[in-house]
């Protein structure tokens, strides 16, 4: 999740979300008047924490405070990070009957996962595809209560929104929530922090939802994260978020992070950026996501197709991808940048693929990349060469993720 541009910071090249000439607010719209960035709640708390703010999806957001990038990615790795992910979308389905299944049902128009069998209290990753079969956005869909919760990527949040009240408006009630803030706080002594202000999280697993108090606050929680580490995201009111940030700040395994090292933690992970490793031109299957797609969706399914680009994904799914998305290992200590192009051989004549992320991974101790290549060169261990700054450099097809996730399954 989270979507596209890039910004320098130290030793990385941070993807972030779309650069402001080509957000939808951004100084290029209406008539070249320039547009002021948005802030999240938490706006004032990360300036006096001494962040370094950038524009992020037509927000203002810290990128890094004090620590630098390489410090908070292993703080997060080791003990706990609080990110900010206020900026990223919020949108509530009711059902127009007062069904929950019927909303679900609803959804399943228009993303390939299976929505109806999600149980109360649980979370499920999801995809809004296209009639070409490409991902127009991911998303994590909630069941809370008599409604489904949707987190969506900021850049696309607008669009998201449009698309989905066009498409559902006969069933559902589609309702935007830019009240609602968001914080994530990731890592393997999370649950320990959180505990002490919400004891009843300690029982929660993976992917569960629920809601109880933090700090007082009422809160929406989900055990959930983008860093491959245990962890939660808790959506509030805004007039909370302060509140809740704050007490879990006043815990001694937690420090704030940036969206550099939110960046870096999601690609040692394996987990793709909207807008980079997935977009309106990658199907599931190129992307490696058709794990999403429950066997309820899938062809002899109950629900089998049914939503946009069915044909083409459930063909993929059961005769396979021209090409496929991988890890990639870098030989060396310089990072391989998305958009690097990828050969066969070390003269460069035979390209076979492009990268589509790469960072530095501070946990994995070398470069890290994800890219495209095409079918016969996806397996595991095949050797390749990464142009880089007009050189071939050697790299290796790896297995995803290049760290081992956390998760308290």
């Amino acid at each position: 999740m989270d979507s596209g541009g890039s910004v320098h910071v130290t030793r990385f090249v941070i993807p972030l979300s779309v650069s402001l000439s080509s957000w939808p607010d951004g100084p290029h719209a209406g008539g070249g008047m320039t547009q002021p960035l948005l802030r999240t709640p938490l706006h004032d708390l990360h300036l006096s924490l001494g962040a370094r703010m950038v524009p992020f999806g037509g927000y203002e957001m810290p990128v890094q405070y004090r620590a630098g990038v390489m410090a908070e990615h292993q703080h997060t790795r080791a003990a706990a990070g609080l990110f900010d992910v206020s900026h990223m979308g919020q949108i509530r389905l009711r059902a127009r009957s007062g069904r929950v299944e019927d909303a679900a049902l609803a959804l399943e128009r228009l993303v390939p996962a299976d929505i109806l069998s999600l149980k109360p209290g649980r979370q499920r990753y999801a995809l809004l595809t296209n009639e070409q079969g490409g991902i127009i956005d991911d998303l994590m869909v909630s069941r809370v209560g008599d409604t489904l919760l949707l987190v969506v990527n900021a850049a696309c949040k607008d669009a998201d929104l449009a698309h989905i009240t066009a498409a559902l408006d006969d069933a559902c009630i589609v309702e935007s929530l830019p009240d609602r803030a968001l914080i994530a706080l990731q890592g393997p002594l999370a649950g320990a922090a959180l505990a002490r202000l919400a004891p009843a999280s300690a029982d929660m697993r993976f992917m569960d939802v629920a809601e109880f108090d933090v700090a007082g606050v009422p809160c929406i929680v989900s055990r959930s994260g983008y860093t491959g580490e245990d962890g939660f995201e808790l959506g509030m009111e805004s007039g909370g978020t302060v509140r809740v940030a704050e007490a879990l700040l006043a815990q001694a395994e937690v420090e704030p992070v940036g969206l550099g090292a939110r960046d870096s933690l999601r690609l040692e992970a394996g987990l793709c950026l909207y807008g980079s490793d997935i977009g309106p031109d990658t199907t599931p299957v190129e992307g490696a996501l058709e794990w999403s797609i429950q066997k309820s969706r899938r062809a002899g399914g109950a629900r089998a197709g049914g939503f946009p680009g069915a044909d083409i994904i459930l063909a993929r799914i059961q005769d396979g991808a021209a090409r496929r998305r991988v890890g990639i290992a870098v030989d060396g200590r310089a990072p391989v940048r998305g958009g690097a192009r990828l050969f066969a051989d070390a003269e460069g004549h035979r390209p076979v693929g492009h990268v589509t992320s790469g960072a530095f991974g501070p946990t994995a101790g070398a470069p890290v990349a994800m890219g495209y290549v095409d079918i016969a060169h996806a397996a595991t261990g095949t050797a390749l060469f990464a142009e880089l700054r007009g050189k071939y450099v050697p790299v290796t097809v790896a297995a995803l993720p290049f760290v081992a996730p956390g998760f308290k399954r």
